[in-house]
């Protein structure tokens, strides 16, 4: 059972506003992350450095976030989510768990593990279906549905969700050059239809 968290965290670097819930075993948390009001942090999840933890967010149980990982307000990562490090989580942006979801059927054997990859981003009430795996430096445009495996640096929008270009490792959307227009990092897209860096 949750009990407030009222223990002072400041010698290990973390901040936890005094309304969040953080069960016993919630650990570890990494030293410079911040948990803002009413989060409740469940039994066996790992947090990792850096991260900011938004008003009203429920991560867990046994769910594993990165390092440097932002979840902003009324986000709920669930048993099966994992979120590699770099991890933008937009507001109310939706994980679900279970494919075929019945309110008298108990599936908690069936939930399906999803992973985000280190540095995508995922906009705001966009909707993850479980079981699907998003590619590192992907971007999900706010509102989309992603229902399928996302490309790595795919630019997904739309519901069912669809590639719609590129974009960099600094979130900048492509032009046909295949050139960042912040970094100059340049990629280029392979036979296999992704895309992979090629540096400066």
């Amino acid at each position: 059972m949750a009990t407030q968290f009222k223990a002072n965290w400041s010698e290990k670097g973390v901040k936890v506003h005094e309304s969040a819930y953080i069960d016993d075993d919630a650990m570890p948390i990494g030293a410079g992350t911040a948990i803002w009001h009413f989060a409740h942090i469940l039994n066996g999840c790992s947090i990792g450095a850096n991260c900011s933890i938004g008003q009203n967010v429920m991560i867990g149980p046994s769910v594993t976030v990165g390092d440097q990982c932002k979840i902003q307000n009324n986000v709920a990562l669930y048993k099966g989510v994992t979120l590699e490090d770099g991890v933008f989580c937009g507001p109310s942006c939706v994980f679900t768990n279970v494919n075929n979801p019945r309110a008298f059927i108990e599936r908690k054997n069936e939930f399906a593990e999803t992973r985000v990859g280190r540095g995508a981003s995922i906009g705001a009430n966009a909707t993850i279906v479980c079981g699907h795996n998003l590619g590192e430096y992907c971007f999900i445009a706010a509102g989309a549905v992603v229902t399928s495996n996302v490309p790595a640096y795919a630019l997904m929008a739309g519901v069912p969700a669809r590639r719609i270009g590129w974009v960099s490792r600094a979130g900048r959307k492509l032009g046909k050059n295949l050139t960042c227009p912040d970094t100059g990092e340049r990629y280029r897209e392979t036979a296999e239809g992704t895309l992979e860096p090629l540096g400066n």
